[in-house]
């Protein structure tokens, strides 16, 4: 059976193409990672780095910390990296990131309040449907017979409690905890969310996690069944490294590189941009005819007339009753025993080809 992760499945949900790009296909991506992931992945490494010193009784100042984040920044920073947010620079996240390193040494100096069991856990889970589950573990702590399962964030929006309560990733972590460590009492999980210097919690039941497990394997099952990897657009899109690949923005991909003239000239553009200002004009248009069915109306009244002449044309001006109705089943009910309910009632096409 295949081994699933947090990220994968999370890829799938996200977009089934992605996942198939991805994890199927193995196609390369057009860059190499986002801004915000490589920050994440420094911040993280000297986080390791702080408790992995701490394990030979080597407590690292905040200097020498700060000191390895940029050194390690350097060493791994590549002009491929994709900068998507307007005004910023990878300049502006190094600086974010040596902040959090601050806050967080202050805030837990001397490292004591937990003793750490793991680093980076790296494992994996047998599923009940056979499917393995990879581990991976930021940071695995415990007082007493109280076990925490810790998460780094560098997420610029705060982890909410709903959102805690509801998280896969960690709880799915927390399993393998139980399992691995027959003196659990109670597996916390905690978010440190290092962009507001705050913790976020949650804990969840066995029965939680029980429906967990089976939610998760219902997962793997559609991902598993599915024939039909379809594209799915979101905001996340900005940061995908498929779009080049991707019927939604390969067009846009391909436009990037043409020089302004070149531009100007694709067929596409040109279709769009005409379509564009037709359907401008036409909202123009649909408003002017509204104004002069209104003149034309007030004008027959005044002059008692059903017919006005053009030069070359006339226009009819009928008085039609406004019905209205509450009750639709009412009016279609009236319609049935007249005999006319086929002959005034329609599917809306438009409604059921998206439903």
């Amino acid at each position: 059976m295949a081994t699933y992760s947090h990220s994968k499945l999370s890829t799938f949900e996200q977009c089934p193409y992605k996942y198939k790009l991805k994890y199927i296909d193995k196609e390369p991506e057009d860059i190499s990672t986002t801004i915000e992931m490589f920050m994440g992945d420094i911040v993280h490494k000297t986080l390791e780095k702080l408790y992995s010193d701490l394990k030979f009784s080597k407590l690292n100042s905040l200097y020498d910390l700060k000191e390895y984040y940029n050194d390690t920044w350097k060493l791994k920073w590549s002009d491929n990296i994709l900068v998507v947010k307007e005004g910023l620079d990878g300049n502006n996240y190094k600086t974010m990131g040596i902040k959090y390193i601050e806050d967080y040494y202050n805030h837990y100096n001397p490292f004591d309040q937990l003793k750490v069991l793991g680093i980076e856990t790296m494992d994996k889970m047998l599923l009940p449907d056979g499917s393995y589950y990879h581990v991976r573990i930021d940071k695995l702590a415990c007082k007493g017979n109280i076990y925490y399962v810790c998460d780094y964030k560098t997420n610029s929006r705060l982890k909410d409690q709903e959102e805690a309560d509801n998280d896969r990733q960690l709880a799915m972590y927390s399993l393998w905890v139980k399992d691995k460590f027959k003196d659990a009492e109670k597996v916390i999980l905690l978010w440190n969310m290092l962009a507001f210097d705050k913790e976020v919690t949650s804990c969840r039941s066995d029965e939680q996690l029980n429906e967990l497990m089976v939610d998760t394997m219902l997962l793997i099952k559609e991902i598993e069944n599915c024939s039909e990897f379809n594209t799915s657009t979101s905001a996340l899109c900005n940061y995908c490294g498929y779009k080049s690949k991707c019927s939604s923005f390969k067009h846009e991909a391909t436009l990037e590189t043409k020089e302004v003239e070149l531009f100007k000239e694709d067929d596409g553009v040109k279709f769009v941009d005409e379509y564009s200002s037709l359907i401008s004009q036409k909202k123009e248009i649909e408003e002017r005819l509204e104004e002069l069915k209104e003149k034309m109306i007030k004008y027959s009244t005044q002059e008692s007339i059903d017919i006005i002449y053009g030069s070359n044309m006339k226009a009819s001006v009928k008085a039609f009753p406004n019905v209205e109705y509450s009750d639709k089943d009412e009016v279609v009910n009236l319609l049935k025993k007249k005999g006319l309910y086929e002959k005034y009632s329609m599917l809306c096409t438009v409604r059921l080809n998206s439903s």
